[in-house]
């Protein structure tokens, strides 16, 4: 087992340490420090127990960090196949034993956790996805062929989360392919012309009767005619919180929205009207600041990565943290449906969390492997 997370010859446990890239793991870590910051002041004014719940969640989650950092990325690529098989199960398993809850089956129960098998597919999609196209890629330019059975590759891990049903995970591994492929050099009509496609089918999907949920179609009817009274009070209240923080906010533990609990799951998919609320604009544009800063040390490597495999992880990644980014924001703003996408780091939530602490350890693994302008 040691060698299988022991650094390679060629990347002492020193070179990490001295190749640590400071910034991410600064920017990274003052991310989640805001999301304890925000449940600490849901928890003030609601008598709950999120901040402890995160803070242990956040302890557990140092053990993905650490393996994912230390894992010899040459091991990800030969057990690939493996890690491909072990996603399918998973998926397979929430469905068939997985817990249920809001008309959905997307939870594993071990012990008193709740484990989400479609965001560990997220992970596991974006080292078997760039180990594919990373050996593809040897044999020259990559075409259309090697494109679509690329797809393939993710078709099932999207059907199965579909089908739980969870449209937003759907749509995150779709980003992330897409991503992948251009950073494998997949030209850019096939690309344009997968999104359309993709466009089209989820138009189809909608039109059809029984592929999308009765809440599914609610919550797109809800973005151009929103109900107060129904589908569209959560964000209608998020609003409200958002816009009465104005430009300072009203200050750390006294969001009044928060304090009458008007916003339900305010500490999962809605935990940014909290820092809107108490943070007001500038509390936002500081959080979106380090969002931005994060996100950067991603695109470097997507771009100075040691070799294929290293940009395209990156790629998948950087897909992923960006739209969960703009996704849960812009539902949140009621620029486009509610999709249940969490705020990378900040929302409560153990897999969630698990999931962005594996990335950052598994990011930083692929760092020490490059040279990285700083900045």
């Amino acid at each position: 087992m040691a060698s299988l997370i022991s650094p390679s010859r060629s990347f002492p446990l020193s070179r990490k340490l001295s190749h640590l890239d400071w910034w991410m793991l600064l920017t990274a870590g003052l991310l989640m420090g805001m999301g304890l910051m925000s449940l600490y002041s849901i928890d003030h004014a609601a008598s709950s127990d999120y901040f402890k719940k995160q803070l242990l969640r956040i302890g557990i989650g140092v053990v993905p960090f650490l393996i994912f950092w230390l894992v010899r990325p040459d091991w990800l690529r030969r057990w690939a196949n493996v890690l491909y098989v072990v996603n399918i199960v998973l998926l397979v398993l929430v469905l068939v034993a997985g817990r249920a809850r809001n008309e959905a089956q997307r939870w594993i129960e071990i012990g008193p956790l709740d484990f989400q098998p479609s965001e560990l597919a997220k992970l596991l999609i974006a080292i078997t996805v760039a180990t594919y196209f990373a050996r593809e890629s040897v044999q020259g330019p990559i075409g259309l062929g090697t494109f679509v059975k690329s797809f393939l590759h993710v078709a099932i891990p999207m059907a199965l989360i579909f089908k739980q049903p969870h449209l937003g995970s759907t749509l995150v591994i779709g980003v992330m392919w897409l991503a992948m492929a251009l950073a494998a050099g997949v030209r850019m009509r096939y690309v344009v012309g997968a999104v359309i496609l993709g466009i089209a089918g989820l138009t189809a999907a909608y039109f059809t009767p029984g592929v999308l949920n009765d809440y599914q179609r609610e919550r797109v009817i809800g973005l151009f005619n929103p109900d107060p009274k129904k589908s569209g009070y959560q964000v209608e209240r998020g609003l409200v919180a958002i816009g009465s923080g104005g430009l300072t906010g009203k200050g750390f533990l006294k969001g009044e929205q928060k304090s009458l609990r008007f916003i339900p799951e305010q500490q999962t998919d809605f935990i940014f009207t909290v820092i809107g609320e108490e943070g007001g604009l500038v509390g936002g544009l500081i959080m979106l600041t380090v969002f931005g800063a994060f996100l950067m040390r991603i695109w470097l490597i997507v771009f100075q990565g040691a070799d294929a495999f290293d940009r395209i992880v990156a790629a998948g990644l950087l897909a992923m943290f960006a739209f969960h980014l703009t996704a849960n924001l812009g539902m949140v703003l009621r620029l486009l449906p509610v999709v249940g996408l969490w705020l990378p780091f900040i929302s409560f939530g153990g897999t969630a969390i698990w999931l962005c602490m594996a990335s950052v350890g598994l990011l930083l693994n692929l760092r020490s492997r490059s040279d990285v302008a700083e900045f």
